[in-house]
């Protein structure tokens, strides 16, 4: 794959992992457009009926940036994703004990844990490994449909409409496999995905990343090289998340939103004084201190759910 030559000067520290895994991210995800483009796929989950009065219509040189695990989707979608492999035997009960649990743990604390995320990312790549793109793509289609369209924010979904009714371009930007980001991006109308890259040699998985995981100041570099590619001016951008970890990208556009937040990123933007929207409802996820038996009941809840889901398809 040919490294883009092309990012602007950057205002924050990268390694060189991360950029490589933006420009990689910003590829993939320009050839997936492509794809995307053209077809018809009806929005869905259109509900909060609240106008935003951002983004400004016609301003081509805008477009939008959203996190997808608990900004536009309950839950993180590698998860979701993994569950789906398991019901098709991809994997043993003991793997998806650990998806249940780390599925779990991200829903009672609502934040991206680095270590449960890469736990994650390494599980799913040692199980595609050898496996076909397209086949991965296919079954992701069904996944999506099984596990992950009935988890999509409604007032998050209907922020992206007002920048695609506005002639923007929304782009999900997010740690998944570029290949579910894809899916999820066309399911929902978006114009594309940034996401993980996976290596795949003549469309087959290695089991090995492009760069690293597109987390965190990764996620800055595909903004950023994205933005050099289509001409957009980040000044008059918009980027969505719920997570401290995304501050990288949400600094660097001319308009964050935090989605959900997290503590930590509740504080930054009341600090910075950057917009906020939270649709959840009952306990926040940005308190602090979660009660032991809460966690208890999460993990008990997450384990009878996988072996209630390896007894039906026995």
């Amino acid at each position: 794959m040919a490294a883009l030559g092309w990012l602007t000067p950057r205002k924050r520290s990268a390694t060189a992992r991360s950029v490589l895994a933006g420009e990689a991210a910003a590829e993939a995800g320009l050839k997936s457009s492509q794809e995307i483009d053209g077809v018809g796929a009806a929005p869905t989950g259109i509900a909060d009926p609240a106008v935003p009065d951002f983004p400004v219509f016609g301003d081509a040189r805008a477009a939008a940036f959203f996190d997808l695990d608990n900004t536009v989707m309950q839950g993180a979608a590698i998860f979701h994703f993994g569950r789906g492999l398991y019901k098709r035997k991809f994997f043993q009960r003991r793997e998806l004990a650990r998806f249940a649990w780390q599925q779990a743990w991200f829903r009672l604390a609502g934040v991206e844990d680095p270590q449960h995320m890469q736990d994650a990312r390494d599980s799913a790549l040692s199980i595609v490994k050898g496996h076909r793109v397209a086949e991965l793509m296919s079954i992701g289609e069904e996944i999506y449909d099984e596990y992950m369209a009935d988890r999509i924010w409604p007032g998050t979904r209907t922020l992206a409409q007002a920048h695609l009714d506005a002639g923007q371009q929304v782009w999900l930007v997010t740690a998944a496999p570029v290949e579910t980001a894809t899916i999820i991006a066309r399911r929902l109308g978006l114009t594309g995905a940034l996401g993980t890259v996976a290596e795949s040699v003549d469309g087959v998985y290695t089991g090995k990343l492009v760069g690293e995981p597109l987390h965190g100041p990764a996620k800055a570099e595909a903004v950023r090289a994205l933005a050099t590619a289509e001409g957009f001016d980040l000044d008059r951008c918009a980027a969505y998340s719920d997570s401290h970890n995304d501050i990288p990208m949400l600094s660097l556009v001319g308009h964050p939103y935090a989605i959900n937040p997290d503590s930590k990123l509740r504080k930054h933007a009341k600090d910075r004084e950057w917009r906020l929207r939270d649709y959840r409802t009952g306990r926040k996820a940005a308190k602090v201190g979660i009660p032991a038996a809460a966690g208890v009941g999460a993990l008990a809840g997450g384990t009878a759910a996988a072996v209630a889901l390896h007894r039906r398809r026995r």
